[in-house]
């Protein structure tokens, strides 16, 4: 069924699902499923576990012991934990935002507890946030020219470089793609699409991208089918911009100003809500259904990208064209880094998803401490001043001494994905068995690592709070860590997040 807007009867991009008996929310209108894409989930809620003790949950961390002689290293950095929360029992408390901890705090409503997404309002309520779409532009491909903004509304925005970010170097290779960008406090979705031509002005090929601006990226999944069929219509019949127009009209935004006029707030979502209204068809074009793909990609590097994130380093990924998936491992590096304890990580650089760049962006990206990108543009694998890892396809690697222990993986890490793995093999099991759609993947996913994250901040916290600072190999293996192969993630951490503890190092003489 299709329910067409009053105020742009031209427009056909919402489209209603039947209602689901088995759903205790209201249904979201999806974004209709990709030819190309997997076959759509099941619709389900997220089972939020909490492990007993803080311990995250599924993992089974035990402490062992073993004969050792030790050197202690102090730790003082400059900065100081400012906060330790977290239950006395060290539960990991309630996850309060899909990205806790990368400073990207839904708006919220006058009157309401900014820790507390919109109490009084029903599950749909709190999902529905007003469309906020600040641009809308075509881009296409002059071969006099290159590529170039052919028309835009409204027609007085800044879009200089956005003809670059919406049409990725190399697309010329492939039919048609999307991309997820940013440009200054905005972020952009643009689907792109190439049609052999009869025309020697054009040299057999016309190439054309049509793309959106919001100031979150959380809601522009809902118009991928939109563009999809604009940029084919473009193609087709240049020059034809009424549905845009039209569109342009019902959902643009009317946005708060700051000082500069710029919102700089990212609205996201909580897991929970997210999965609570999600239909299996959204999450095929929105980031949130691609974790398990993300995982499956890397197998035991996930690890290795999980340090990184947490550390707050420049991730960098590099990929040949089509670009869309890569945009996605973009915002599911982002999500290895949740923490959803306060206080944690207020002091340290947001690691901000910049998704598809160019060399373009490389005066933007000089000014950044911390973020994670990607790219179809080789070259930038020469300029090792704008990164610390380097990620080319499953190749993870860095340019700098100190962080090369890291791209190791020890034996507690293999045993951190075996537990994961172990998890995901069992969900299956039981949504095809026993037809259990009140979990999945996503959540399983993301809460592992947000619950590994909370239980080390929460132990790091409990120690630097105590009368004995001081974090010995018993507390390293009950976070799950390795005391000797993780000594210099635990160092790197402790100096990036400020927290002043004295590190017992032990030289086991077996492992």
């Amino acid at each position: 069924m299709v329910k067409q807007s009053d105020r742009a009867p031209l427009l056909d991009w919402e489209e209603i699902p039947p209602p689901d008996p088995n759903q205790t929310a209201p249904p979201l209108p999806p974004s209709p499923p990709r030819e190309e894409d997997a076959p759509p989930e099941k619709s389900s809620q997220p089972a939020v576990r909490r492990a007993p003790t803080g311990i995250a949950a599924g993992t089974g961390w035990s402490s062992g012991c073993s004969t050792a002689t030790t050197a202690t290293i102090t730790c003082s950095p400059t900065r100081n934990l400012t906060a330790v929360v977290g239950s006395r029992d060290g539960s990991p408390g309630r996850p309060r935002s899909g990205l806790s901890g990368h400073g990207w705090d839904r708006p919220q409503p006058l009157g309401t507890d900014r820790h507390v997404p919109f109490p009084g309002l029903s599950v749909r309520d709190q999902w529905e946030e007003k469309d906020q779409i600040v641009a809308v532009f075509v881009v296409t491909f002059d071969t006099r020219s290159g590529n170039m903004v052919e028309w835009c509304l409204p027609h007085d925005i800044n879009l200089d470089g956005v003809e670059f970010k919406s049409m990725a170097s190399g697309s010329h290779r492939i039919t048609n793609d999307f991309i997820y960008f940013r440009k200054g406090s905005y972020f952009g979705l643009a689907c792109f699409a190439n049609m052999p031509v009869e025309s020697e002005l054009e040299r057999g090929a016309r190439m054309k991208s049509v793309g959106i601006l919001s100031p979150s990226y959380t809601l522009l999944y809902r118009y991928m089918h939109f563009l999809e069929n604009q940029v084919r219509h473009q193609l087709q019949c240049p020059g034809q911009y009424s549905p845009l127009e039209a569109f342009y009209e019902d959902k643009k935004a009317v946005l708060p100003p700051t000082g500069n006029g710029l919102v700089t707030a990212c609205p996201t979502w909580s897991i929970t809500t997210i999965n609570r209204c999600m239909h299996p068809e959204m999450k095929i074009t929105h980031p949130a259904g691609c974790m398990s793909q993300f995982i499956q990609f890397f197998g035991e590097q996930i690890m290795v990208l999980w340090k990184f994130a947490l550390l707050r380093k420049r991730l960098l990924i590099f990929s040949p064209p089509p670009v869309g998936v890569v945009c996605y491992r973009v915002y599911c590096c982002c999500c290895l880094a949740n923490v959803s304890l306060p206080g944690i990580g207020v002091s340290v650089p947001e690691l901000r998803p910049f998704f598809y760049i160019n060399i373009a962006d490389i005066p933007a990206l000089e000014t950044e401490m911390s973020y994670v990108a990607c790219t179809t543009e080789k070259i930038f694998e020469e300029k090792k001043d704008l990164y610390d890892v380097y990620i080319d396809n499953q190749n993870v690697k860095t340019h700098r001494s100190h962080l090369q222990p890291l791209l190791r993986l020890n034996a507690a890490d293999k045993e951190k994905y075996r537990k994961l793995s172990e998890q995901r093999q069992m969900l299956l099991y039981s949504q095809e068995v026993d037809g259990d759609c009140t979990s999945n993947e996503e959540d399983l996913f993301i809460l592992f690592f947000m619950e590994l994250n909370n239980r080390i901040f929460q132990t790091l916290s409990e120690v630097a709070g105590s009368a004995d600072p001081t974090l010995t190999a018993e507390h390293v293996r009950a976070m799950g860590l390795d005391p000797q192969g993780d000594r210099s993630f635990l160092m790197d951490l402790l100096e990036v997040y400020g927290i002043d503890v004295t590190l017992v190092i032990e030289n086991l003489c077996c492992q």
